[in-house]
């Protein structure tokens, strides 16, 4: 520990640089991690947040809520399967909305026929829709006490936002929750001449025993047209959130190589360049266990700085938004991070340290180096 200490600080401005090449790759790194989760979530966020445990597509409509049109002979096929305790129909389209004064814009509706099928699974603020024309909006959209006038060909429909919920966007749009007669006079306002509004998907309860993978299962035996899928996979099978994550890691592949690559090559160097002062040492009578500990110090001292810089630096980051998409703080994925990055490090610094094992005390009398 001596011995790292007293190097520091007798090279601060070189150890100081590698601290802060480390906390501006931490800071990339946790910035695009960030990115990459607003953006799925403003996908397929309203999907997690909705309440039903099962949701059940038609299977033309690829996994997608506005392509999926439920028939009533499916809807009756999906409620008499094995181990539905209950059902309710779900709709979603996108509108062109006014909230308030300004102009027009558009916004997603996502009708439920009851509040625990479908309906926002929990409240950021405001409460639960208890009449006609109420509705709970994407926190960051809307706020409460809006009004949102749907508009189109047909009678508008207008709309008072009761209550919010977080991470609740669909299609990079705001969102709006509604029940299903107000989802049906959106739905008229936009196309007049719909007689019948079919459901976009059914949402579904198993009964007490049955997981929502089970129940999956027995709705997908009951009828060829259903792809049931229980609300983690409805998001993550949801088209094109694959392959966001897929471009998002390689991105996050390319950074974890950086670093061990940076600290490795900073410490071989280092040991190459004191190469006769590490063999004096050796030859006094130091350990090597000391020498290489105090490798292992300085590399533990940098990248754990770099690290701690790197999240400080970006957790102001972390509560704006980028256009449409909202960023937000992950303590689980900064924790990830920094455990892998100072693991890699660390790995990489024994490839240095590697060279201070190989030094022959004898060669300090000849005056050669390590190996």
């Amino acid at each position: 520990m001596f011995l790292a200490l007293r190097e520091i600080r007798r090279a601060k401005t070189r150890f100081a640089l590698l601290v802060a090449a480390v906390a501006l790759l931490v800071f990339l790194i946790l910035t695009q991690q960030a990115l990459q989760n607003g953006l799925i979530t403003s996908f397929v966020g309203a999907i997690k947040r909705q309440s039903a445990a099962v949701l059940v597509f038609a299977v033309d409509g690829q996994r997608t809520l506005q392509g999926s049109v439920i028939t009533p002979a499916l809807q009756k096929a999906i409620e008499s399967a094995p181990g539905v305790a209950e059902a309710g129909r779900i709709g979603q389209g996108t509108f062109t909305v006014v909230v308030g004064d300004a102009a027009k814009s558009n916004a997603a509706l996502i009708g439920y026929e009851k509040s625990q099928l479908g309906g926002p699974d929990r409240l950021s603020a405001g409460r639960m829709p208890a009449a006609a024309g109420e509705a709970v909006g994407s926190a960051g959209d809307f706020s409460l006490g809006d009004r949102v006038r749907v508009v189109g060909p047909g009678k508008a429909v207008e709309l008072r936002v009761v209550g919010l919920t977080d991470n609740a966007q669909i299609q990079v749009s705001p969102t709006l929750f509604v029940a299903w007669p107000d989802y049906v006079a959106a739905t008229r306002a936009f196309n007049p001449d719909a007689k019948t509004v079919p459901p976009s998907v059914i949402g579904v309860r198993p009964v007490p025993g049955v997981s929502a993978g089970a129940l999956t299962t027995q709705i997908n035996k009951t009828s060829g047209d259903a792809d049931a899928l229980t609300r983690d996979q409805a998001a993550e099978k949801a088209p094109g959130v694959a392959a966001v994550r897929n471009s998002f890691n390689l991105i996050f592949l390319l950074f974890a190589l950086v670093v061990p690559l940076v600290t490795g090559l900073f410490f071989l160097i280092i040991t190459l360049q004191k190469a006769r002062a590490l063999t004096l040492l050796r030859a006094i009578g130091a350990p090597a266990g000391v020498l290489v500990r105090s490798l292992l110090v300085q590399a533990l001292i940098i990248i754990g700085g770099g690290i701690a810089i790197g999240t400080l630096l970006f957790f102001p980051l972390s509560q704006a938004k980028v256009g449409k998409l909202s960023l937000s703080f992950d303590p689980a994925a900064v924790l990830f991070w920094a455990a892998l990055l100072l693991t890699l490090g660390l790995l990489s610094a024994l490839v240095a340290a590697r060279r201070v094992l190989a030094i022959d005390p004898v060669q300090a009398t000849t005056g050669g180096g390590a190996r």
